[in-house]
């Protein structure tokens, strides 16, 4: 069966020569960036939070167990949360077409990029890969749901389930150019656990595209904890940043 894969993808590749998703220039693999794109993306690759994933300043020598200051308040209630790379006008050259405009071919550069971000955190208990639920009427409106894209390579490179249907959300307005408090206010009681069954005693793996907040993980991990998972981490392609 491996063979007849690789033999199938080689006739694909021939037909459909790998290419970076942004720029068109060739590049050796399908679902990766050219390396002046790569260049281009501000990615947390430096001294960050142990448990948040929130970026450092450069050129300090940080201890790997370090908190930011949110989490060391005890304020991040997710077992952890790692992202790509800093939601900045780079980044939104991929996120904001692949998000509103059906830019779906860049799912697997960017979900390559959230699996190089989970290199430094221990996945191996995680049993369920989730992507963030979308309201039907957006998921309508829209036509897809971005997070799934990005969760399937990512729970097929770990070799563990998706789960799509254990959590219905409603809709809510637009969650754009909201503060902190009124985001957290306003996705508070959108989320429902539908099959609890799926969920009890699970360690679960949220995953979306874009970490503002993080209102959102921290109101669904409530909604699963309460269903009984054991634990909830996340991993989002990219996230905002404000100076600390």
């Amino acid at each position: 069966m491996v063979k007849y894969r690789q033999i199938f993808q080689k006739i694909i590749d021939f037909i459909y020569p790998p290419v970076c998703p942004l720029c068109h220039t060739g590049v050796s693999i399908h679902g990766e960036f050219c390396a002046d794109c790569w260049t281009a993306i501000n990615w947390i690759d430096g001294p960050h939070c142990a448990r948040c994933g929130y970026p450092f300043i450069s050129g300090y020598d940080f201890d790997d167990d370090v908190l930011c200051p949110v989490c060391a308040a005890g304020k991040n209630e997710l077992d952890w949360i790692r992202s790509a790379c800093v939601y900045d006008d780079a980044s939104k050259q991929i996120m904001l077409p692949f998000k509103h405009v059906g830019k779906i071919k860049y799912a697997r550069a960017m979900a390559n990029a959230m699996i190089w971000a989970l290199r430094d955190v221990d996945v191996s208990n995680i049993d369920i890969v989730m992507p963030v639920p979308l309201a039907w009427r957006r998921l309508f409106h829209r036509g897809y749901n971005q997070a799934t894209l990005l969760a399937r390579p990512i729970a097929h490179a770990m070799g563990v389930n998706i789960d799509y249907d254990s959590v219905r959300r409603k809709y809510r307005a637009n969650m754009g150019h909201k503060t902190a408090a009124q985001r957290a206010k306003n996705i508070q009681g959108v989320f429902r656990v539908v099959r609890p069954d799926k969920i009890r005693g699970k360690h679960i793996l949220l995953v979306d595209d874009v970490m503002t907040s993080g209102a959102t993980f921290a109101e669904l991990r409530r909604v699963l904890m309460r269903a009984g998972a054991a634990s909830v981490s996340g991993v989002s392609f990219c996230r905002v940043v404000h100076a600390l």
